[in-house]
C-alpha cells in the first residue's frame, strides 16, 4: 500500500489529543472528520510476511468481545479492508508504526512485526466499549514509535501462585498497552515455582508451604492450609511462546544468594548451616513441623541464604542450564537483593573464603558470589540482571542493574557505564496502596496514578552521554497480599496505563490533564473487558494543611469529578454540611466523616480523627530529609494532628529515615507553657523498622540555643510506641532528636543493614 503522508496541523493534533482514547498516546495524531465501520464483511489483508499472528490476535479479540471474526486474505479490494504491511520507518527502537483510517479502509504499516502488532493494539483501543457487529472508529492518521526499548512489568508468583491461564491473561494486559517485557519472579522463600528435572525436590518440597499468615505481617494467625504450585517445563514453554506471539520477552528470575528458603528446604546442603532448624519469625503463628528446613509461611527477609560453596555453585549452574533451554531471552535475572550477611559472618567456611580471596567483607563475598554466577551465565551466551544490591562490594562486569531502592543505584550504575532499568519503589511498586484509605491489606506505601504518570525514568543528574544506559523502566507487583486474580487486577489497574504512557509516549507529548480526560474512557473499556480496577481516582481526597500563619490546621476535601457534591460531618457536635472551602480545625475531633456524591451515588466515606496539641500545624523544619520513598506530607506530617493506627499499611502518615536520625525543630509561634513532650513512632522488626535508640527533648527561646530537658528510651514491643517526658517549662521553640537504632544487630531480621526509623507525630502539651 501507499505510504501514509502526515500533514499534521497543530490545532487538529490538539483536538485529537483530547478525543482519541489510545493508551499510550501516540507520538503524532491527526484526527479527520468521519468514521470507518468494521463489520463481519470487513477483510484483513495480510500483505507483509509473518503478520498472520497479528491478524489472528485481532480476530481472537473480536470473537471474544464482539462475537464475530474477519476473513484473512493475502490480497483483496481496498474498500472495507484492513491492510497489514511494512514500511521503512528507520526508528532507533523496534515498534514504530503508521496507521491511517479513511472512510473506505485502514492501513497499518510497521517497521517490523512488532510495529504492526502495536498498530493493531491502537486500533483495538479505538473500538467501542459495547457489543455490536458494526464497530465505528474515527478517521485519523497516526505516526507512532516507542520512547524506551525496555518496557517491563514484573509478577511475583512465589508468595502467591497464579495459574498458566492467569499468567496468559496478565501477558495480554501487557500487550494491550505495548509493554514488551514480562519479568517472571519464580523463586523465593515462600515457594519454588519452576520444574528443574535434575532437582525434583525443588518442586515436590520447595513449591509448597504448610500455611500462610493471616493479614499483614506479622499476621493475626495462620490459615493452616497446604499451599503452593509450580510450572512444568512444558507449561513454561507454552507461556514463553504465548508471550512471544505478543512480542513480549519473558525474563526469568532465579533468586540468589538470598531469598533462598524454599530451595534450602528441598536441599539443606545449600545452607551454611544445613543441620539448623528454619527460624520461625517472632510474633508469627506457624503451622506444621518446625524441625529441619522449612518453606517460609510468612513474609520478610530471612538469614538462611545460599552458602558460597562448590555444591551451591554446581547446583545453581545446573539450574541455569535447564532455565536457559526454556527462555530465549538474552537476560537471566539473578535477584541479588536483601541478602542478610548474618550466617556468612558466623560461618567459618565463609570467613576463610573472604580471607583467601582478599575480600573486604561479606559485601565483597556477595559480589564474589554474583560475579561467579555471571561468568557462568555469560559463558552460556546470556547476560544477568540484578537488583541494585549487586552494586555492593563491586558490580559484576557485564551486569544490568535494576534500581529499586530509589534511583541512586541506577544513577551510580549508569555513571559507571552499566545498563540500567529504573523501577524505584516510590513510583513503580504496584503492590503499594492506590488510596490513602485503602480497605484491603497491602504492603503499605501510597502510590496514586498521578504519581506514576509523573515519573521520569531518566534522572536529571545524568549527562547526555549517560542517558543512553537507561534502557527503560518497569512496574513491580509483589504478591504477599495479592492472593487472587481480581486483587491482582485491582492493584495493576489503572496504574499500568499510566506507566505505559511514561515508557512509550515522547516526553514532550505527555500531558496529565489530557490523560485525566481519557481516564473515564479507560475505565469504561476495562468494565467492558470485565477487568477489575481500583476506583481510587474517583474517591474523595482529604488533605490536612497548616492554617494561615501556622495557627492550627485545615481539612481540605477534593474530588477529581468537578460535578461531585462533597458532604462532611465533624463529630461530635455538627450536622452534615456541604463542603465549600477548607475546614478550620482548632480542637480535637473524634472523627471527620466525609464523602462525595457522583451521579447520585456515594463514594466510600473518609473517616479520620484529629488530635490537637500545641505543636499541631506549627512551622517545623528537619535537619535532614526523610527517605523519598516514605516522605509522607513532608515535615508537616509530624504536626498534622493525625496519629497513625495501622502501622506501615498507612505509611503515607509517617516519615521514614533509613539509617539516619530524626532531628526536628518546631516554632510554637510564641512562648508557650510546656508540661509534656512526646514522639510517636512505629516499630516492625520483621520489616527492618526499629524504634529509635533514644529520644532527646530540648527547648529554646531563640531557635538557635537549645537546652536539653531529658533523653528517654522505650523498650515496648508494641507496634505503636510513644517516647514521652514530662516537665514544667516554657519555650518558643522545641527540638526533638530521635537517634536511629543504627545497624540491625546479629540475630534480627535484616541483620547488618541500617534500621528504618518511622516517626508519626510530635505532641506538645
Amino acid at each position: 500500500m501507499k505510504k501514509i503522508i502526515f500533514l499534521v496541523a497543530m490545532s487538529l493534533y490538539g483536538r485529537a489529543f483530547c478525543q482519541v482514547n489510545i493508551v499510550p498516546m501516540p507520538a503524532e495524531v491527526n484526527l479527520h472528520t468521519g468514521e470507518f465501520t468494521i463489520t463481519p464483511s470487513t477483510k484483513i489483508i495480510v500483505e507483509g510476511t509473518n503478520l498472520e499472528k497479528t491478524a489472528e490476535y485481532f480476530n481472537t479479540y473480536l470473537k471474544k468481545n464482539y462475537g464475530f471474526v474477519l476473513a484473512v486474505q493475502k490480497n483483496g479490494p481496498e474498500a472495507n479492508s484492513i491492510f497489514l504491511n511494512y514500511d521503512k520507518l528507520n526508528d532507533a527502537i523496534k515498534g514504530a508504526y503508521n496507521m491511517e483510517i479513511s472512510k473506505s479502509h485502514i492501513n497499518i504499516n510497521g517497521d517490523n512485526e512488532e510495529g504492526v502488532f502495536y498498530g493493531m493494539q491502537s486500533l483495538l483501543q479505538l473500538l467501542p466499549a459495547k457489543k455490536s457487529n458494526a464497530l465505528a472508529v474515527p478517521q485519523l492518521s497516526i505516526k507512532d514509535y516507542p520512547r524506551f526499548g525496555y518496557r517491563g512489568v514484573h509478577l511475583d508468583v512465589s508468595r502467591h501462585f497464579f495459574t498458566v491461564e492467569e499468567i496468559k491473561r496478565y501477558i495480554d494486559y501487557l500487550a494491550t498497552y505495548k509493554f514488551n517485557t514480562f519479568h517472571w519472579h519464580l523463586t523465593d522463600d515462600q515457594g519454588w515455582r519452576i520444574e528443574i528435572k535434575k532437582y525434583p525436590l525443588l518442586t515436590s518440597v520447595g513449591a509448597y508451604r504448610n500455611g500462610t499468615i493471616i493479614g499483614r505481617y506479622p499476621g493475626t494467625g495462620n490459615d493452616n492450609k497446604h499451599y503452593g504450585g509450580f510450572y512444568t517445563q512444558a507449561q513454561i514453554k507454552d507461556v514463553v511462546k504465548y508471550a512471544a506471539d505478543r512480542y513480549i520477552d519473558v525474563i526469568p528470575e532465579i533468586e540468589m544468594p538470598g531469598h533462598a528458603s524454599a530451595a534450602i528446604a528441598a536441599y539443606p546442603q545449600l545452607s551454611c548451616f544445613p543441620d539448623e532448624d528454619t527460624e520461625v519469625p517472632k510474633g508469627t503463628v506457624w503451622n506444621g513441623p518446625t524441625k529441619g528446613k522449612q518453606v517460609q509461611q510468612t513474609f520478610g527477609v530471612f538469614n538462611d541464604v545460599f552458602a558460597p560453596t562448590d555444591y551451591t555453585f554446581n547446583f545453581l549452574q545446573d539450574v541455569i542450564d535447564e532455565v536457559i533451554t526454556l527462555f530465549p531471552s538474552k537476560y537471566i535475572h539473578i535477584g541479588g537483593d536483601e541478602c542478610p550477611k548474618e550466617n556468612w559472618k558466623r560461618s567459618a567456611f565463609c570467613q576463610q573464603l573472604i580471607k583467601e580471596n582478599n575480600l573486604k567483607d561479606e559485601h565483597g563475598l556477595q559480589s564474589y558470589f554474583i560475579q561467579h554466577m555471571e561468568k557462568y551465565i555469560n559463558s552460556k551466551g546470556k547476560k544477568i540482571i540484578g537488583w541494585d544490591e549487586i552494586l555492593e562490594g563491586g558490580l559484576a562486569p557485564n551486569a544490568t542493574v535494576m534500581s529499586w531502592r530509589g534511583e541512586e543505584g541506577g544513577i551510580a550504575a549508569a555513571k559507571d557505564k552499566h545498563d540500567v532499568i529504573m523501577t524505584p519503589g516510590g513510583w513503580c511498586y504496584f503492590d503499594h496502596s492506590q488510596s490513602k484509605y485503602e480497605d484491603s491489606v497491602t504492603i503499605g506505601g501510597y502510590l496514586p496514578i498521578d504519581k506514576v504518570y509523573g515519573y521520569e525514568p531518566i534522572p536529571a543528574s545524568l549527562s547526555a552521554d549517560e542517558d543512553k544506559y537507561v534502557l527503560g523502566a518497569q512496574a513491580n507487583v509483589w504478591t504477599e497480599y495479592i492472593g487472587n486474580e481480581k486483587k491482582l487486577e485491582y492493584m495493576l489497574f489503572p496504574r499500568l496505563t499510566a506507566l505505559a504512557e511514561v515508557l512509550w509516549t515522547p516526553k514532550e507529548k505527555r500531558s496529565w490533564p489530557d490523560f485525566e480526560k481519557r481516564l473515564p474512557g479507560i475505565f469504561k473499556k476495562l468494565d467492558f473487558l470485565h477487568i477489575n480496577y481500583s476506583p481510587a481516582y474517583y474517591n474523595l481526597q482529604a488533605n490536612i494543611l497548616p492554617a494561615n500563619n501556622n495557627n492550627g490546621i485545615m481539612a481540605a476535601l477534593k474530588s477529581n469529578v468537578k460535578a461531585a457534591l462533597i458532604k462532611y460531618t465533624l463529630e461530635p457536635g455538627t450536622a452534615t454540611k456541604t463542603y465549600g472551602q477548607p475546614i478550620p480545625i482548632n480542637k480535637n475531633v473524634k472523627k471527620i466523616v466525609a464523602y462525595s456524591v457522583v451521579n447520585g451515588k456515594k463514594t466510600p466515606a473518609i473517616i479520620q480523627s484529629i488530635s490537637i496539641n500545641e505543636a499541631t500545624g506549627k512551622k517545623i523544619t528537619l535537619a535532614s530529609p526523610p527517605s523519598s520513598s516514605y516522605s509522607g506530607n513532608g515535615p508537616f506530617t509530624l504536626v498534622d494532628g493525625i496519629q497513625n493506627q495501622k502501622g506501615l499499611q498507612r505509611s503515607n502518615e509517617l516519615l521514614g529515615f533509613n539509617g539516619n536520625d530524626l532531628e526536628a525543630v518546631i516554632d510554637l509561634g510564641k512562648t508557650t507553657p510546656i508540661h509534656e513532650m512526646s514522639l510517636h513512632v512505629v516499630q516492625q522488626p520483621g520489616s527492618w523498622v526499629y524504634p529509635p535508640a533514644s529520644v532527646s527533648f530540648y527547648t529554646s527561646s531563640d531557635g538557635e540555643n537549645f537546652t536539653l530537658l531529658q533523653t528517654v528510651t522505650n523498650s515496648s514491643t508494641a507496634q505503636n510506641i510513644v517516647f514521652s517526658t514530662q516537665m514544667a517549662a516554657s519555650a518558643k521553640y522545641v527540638k526533638v532528636w530521635a537517634k536511629n537504632a543504627g545497624i540491625i544487630p546479629s540475630g534480627k531480621e535484616g541483620a547488618g543493614n541500617p534500621a528504618w526509623l518511622f516517626a508519626d507525630e510530635i505532641e506538645i502539651k
